[in-house]
């Protein structure tokens, strides 16, 4: 007797196989003939080959690549460079730093940051200071507030800044806040439905909808702008949220935060008002967001952003070229150590030419994958002559480079795959020996709180350690 129940389970289960294989292959030809970074391609060829079922649904979330489309229209683009542009061209002329003029370009043609002189910069190290310094700007504010952060948490430090917000608006204030919707996640929607009924435009950036599958998970704002006003802005690696402030179980909160007076909150405006229009398809380009502002200090300042979608990596692009350039040192804090190609060779050559590179990671993370995935390539750092630095007293979040008492940054950036490759991020670029020299105070005071790192006991890792360093760094493209 045919056992039929048999047979066509036994159909069903070939079809299943031919179709469930037809797909995996499918997908990594996709991803072949997407002719993205072979580094990348590979680390997900190898995931969909070894793990198809988490490597398809990981693939779903987050692989899929959005660098051909465009979120905003050349038209719409060009309108609302119109007013930064202008106010650009009416300065003077700009003395360039002596060195500088390849990288002040460079940073100019791919992501129209342009360079305002005239500036005053005050650094934040730790988040009590800053919140208060924001709070008391916020509360000056007389026209207008644009806040955008990754992280808007509903906890004290959330409260704080959000009841100032609701006051100004009540007050007749215009305020927009622009939170991401992935980083604020676990915050409930009241705490921003209060904000909407006090008056506040409230949005959130590249909202993810589920059931359905989508690569907007990968794409998040990571920035961190504040503009009041046109004249007064604030840009780091701080969120609002308490443990910036409080810090955590196992030491202080180290982050670096900078408060701008001058003509460079023109780019930090122009951030904002670009990711505005992303999320609300308003073009605000009047000329009150771009209020005439006086000589405040003496930086040079350029706002450099990058995002997913354009053809360059600009803010990886402007400290590749930044290093290439340095002549004494280069000094750099970072949470996640996962660099491109680009920046990892840049690191070695200038190590290797005799420029004291210096690298600052904590001692303690708050992400163990990645920190795995750090360490393994610190042995590649450490070969060529980089002097590598872990910080004890607490969590380091700082994304702070400063080089030959001229040049430094600070921003949003993480020094890996994510910030350069998936994420929309801001760092301000600033040409000013006093500023720089200020920077390099921070990073010496911090390396006392450090213990360096050797190759000779790097060495003597456990195999284990060392096994599961090199396996997670496969992975490395897509953390």
């Amino acid at each position: 007797m045919i056992e039929w129940n048999y047979i066509f389970s036994h159909i069903a289960s070939i079809t299943f196989d031919i179709l469930y294989f037809s797909i995996v292959v499918g997908m990594i030809i996709v991803i072949i003939l997407d002719n993205r970074n072979p580094v990348k391609t590979i680390a997900w060829v190898l995931i969909l080959a070894f793990v198809p079922v988490v490597g398809l649904i990981f693939y779903f979330f987050f692989g899929r690549s959005r660098r051909r489309e465009r979120i905003i229209g050349k038209k719409v683009y060009n309108r609302l460079l119109k007013q930064p542009m202008g106010e650009y061209l009416s300065q003077a002329s700009t003395p360039i730093p002596q060195g500088y003029s390849r990288l002040i370009s460079l940073l100019q043609n791919t992501g129209q940051a342009f360079p305002f002189e005239g500036n005053n910069v005050e650094i934040y190290t730790t988040g009590l200071p800053m919140l208060k310094s924001l709070l008391d700007e916020l509360k000056k504010a007389k026209r207008h507030i644009h806040l955008e952060f990754y992280i808007f948490e509903d906890d004290t430090t959330g409260h704080a800044v959000r009841e100032v917000l609701m006051a100004k608006a009540r007050e007749g204030v215009e305020v927009r806040v622009l939170y991401d919707d992935v980083g604020c996640w676990r915050v409930p929607n009241r705490f921003f439905n209060e904000m909407s009924k006090a008056g506040i435009e409230v949005r959130s950036f590249l909202e993810v909808h589920f059931p359905l599958f989508t690569s907007r998970m990968n794409y998040r704002n990571h920035r961190k702008i504040v503009v009041i006003d046109g004249r007064v802005g604030f840009v780091g690696g701080m969120n609002l949220a308490d443990r910036y402030m409080n810090g955590v179980p196992w030491g202080i909160w180290r982050d670096t935060h900078l408060k701008v007076e001058g003509k460079a909150v023109y780019g930090l405006q122009t951030a904002f008002l670009l990711d505005w229009y992303v999320v609300d398809r308003t073009l605000l380009n009047s000329p009150r967001y771009y209020p005439k502002v006086s000589i405040k200090g003496t930086s040079l300042i350029q706002i450099a952003t990058s995002d997913p979608i354009g053809p360059w990596k600009e803010i990886m692009q402007g400290l590749v070229s930044a290093i290439a350039n340095a002549k004494k040192y280069f000094y750099m804090q970072t949470p996640y150590f996962l660099p491109t190609e680009q920046l990892l060779a840049a690191m070695q050559s200038a190590a290797l030419s005799g420029v004291d590179i210096r690298l600052m990671l904590p001692q303690r993370a708050d992400n163990r994958l990645t920190q795995l995935a750090s360490f393994s390539y610190l042995a590649d750092v450490l070969q060529a002559g980089v002097k590598v630095y872990f910080y004890k007293k607490g969590f380091l979040h700082s994304k702070l480079m400063v080089s030959d008492d001229e040049l430094s940054s600070v921003g949003s950036t993480n020094l890996d795959f994510r910030s350069f490759e998936h994420n929309f991020e801001v760092n301000a670029f600033i040409y000013d020996t006093d500023t720089a020299v200020k920077m390099r105070d921070i990073f010496l005071h911090d390396q006392r709180h450090c213990s360096q790192l050797f190759m000779r006991s790097w060495k003597k890792r456990s195999g284990w350690r060392k096994a599961a360093e090199s396996m997670v760094r496969l992975m490395a493209p897509l953390l």
